[in-house]
Order: C-alpha cells, then structure tokens, then sequence
C-alpha cells in the first residue's frame, strides 16, 4: 500500500511541476489543489490502459528510433489525461501536441528525480503454482 501511495504522490508532484513549468499545460486554479490527486489517477489510468496498446502499435517506430518514438507515446498519453480530466471537469489541459510532448519530457524527468530522492517502488506479481496431479 505504501508503494501505491508514494508513487500517486510521486505522479502528483510531476504533473505539478509540469504545469508549473510548461507553457500550454494548465490546472484552473479555480479547483482545489486536490483535484491534481485526482488528475494523477486519471493519468495513472491512462497509462495502464493505453501505453500498451500505443507500444505495441508503434513498436517499429520505437525500435527504429531507439526508443525516441517513446517521447511521441507520452505526448499522446498526456493528451488522453488531459481530454479524461476536461470531461470530469477535474481542470487540467494541455493545448496541443508540443504542450503535450514537452509535459511528457518534463513529467518523464521529475518522477526519475522524486524516485531517486524517495525510492523507486518495487511491484511485485505473485503467481501462485498450483499442483496438477493425474
């Protein structure tokens, strides 16, 4: 639980800081403070739901690329956060693909630090062996 717990902490603080320093990403500050929790479950979402579809989609691009075509995949993945939030009226956006793919790099870059600073969660699958006779 600690883990989950640290790294929405974590996804909360990146998007802060990316709507703190690029331009075209913007939280309404109408909404409380909060509601950013909340925007880092979207996106948390976001990510488990549409990054392994988009990687498998665009694995040649990413091989071709040397992994570059990532950056294009997180810029798609914010937009989705930020078109998922605009519909819970949760006030996060981005305005456009550059906003996006540069909140992408932004968000990519602080999680990497705050995980350095905090440590990094360990997830683990546990696959239990059950025994099959004859």
């Amino acid at each position: 639980m600690r883990e989950l717990l640290l790294r929405w902490l974590v996804t909360t603080l990146a998007l802060y800081i990316a709507v703190q320093v690029v331009p075209g990403i913007t939280f309404d500050p109408a909404h409380e403070a909060w509601r950013l929790i909340l925007v880092a479950v979207v996106f948390g979402g976001v990510n488990a739901l549409l990054r392994p579809i988009l990687t498998l989609l665009t694995c040649p691009l990413i091989l071709l690329t040397f992994g570059l075509f990532f950056l294009v995949v997180n810029a798609l993945l914010l937009l989705a956060t930020s078109w998922a939030s605009l519909s819970l009226g949760l006030g996060f956006s981005v305005d456009g693909f550059w906003a996006a793919f540069w909140g992408g790099v932004v968000v990519s870059i602080a999680s990497t630090i705050l995980f350095a600073f905090t440590g990094r969660p360990k997830v683990q699958a546990q696959v239990g062996h059950g025994r099959i006779e004859e």
